[in-house]
């Protein structure tokens, strides 16, 4: 199991504020246990900026990312879809992550 998850930094913001309540990863990285409070650190240098409490993990395929995941990415569609690719170029399968703060 992770015991942390990492995010750009350009994200910090936004998950802090709640603004971004989801991640979309592939299935190297979604062994995370439900309901568990972890760090959350930047992804650039490991720092260490707040605590989410991971609520959910779903699988989805890349061809229904839709407005509602890019509402919750804090993102438009065609952002969300751009950011996915250049992550995960070949990937369709692919998992949501939900989260919230931890205070």
């Amino acid at each position: 199991m992770r015991n942390e998850i990492t995010f750009f930094e350009r994200f910090e913001a936004d998950i802090l504020s709640g603004k971004k309540t989801i991640t979309i990863r592939d299935r190297t990285e979604i062994d995370f246990e439900l309901n568990k409070v972890i760090p959350v650190a930047t992804f650039e240098t490991g720092r260490v900026f707040g605590l989410l409490k991971i609520l959910t993990i779903e699988s989805l395929n890349f061809n229904t990312i839709n407005e509602q995941h890019a509402l919750q990415e804090n993102m438009t569609l065609p952002q969300l879809r751009q950011v996915i690719r250049e992550i995960y170029p070949n990937e369709q399968q692919l998992y949501v992550i939900s989260f919230e703060v931890a205070c």
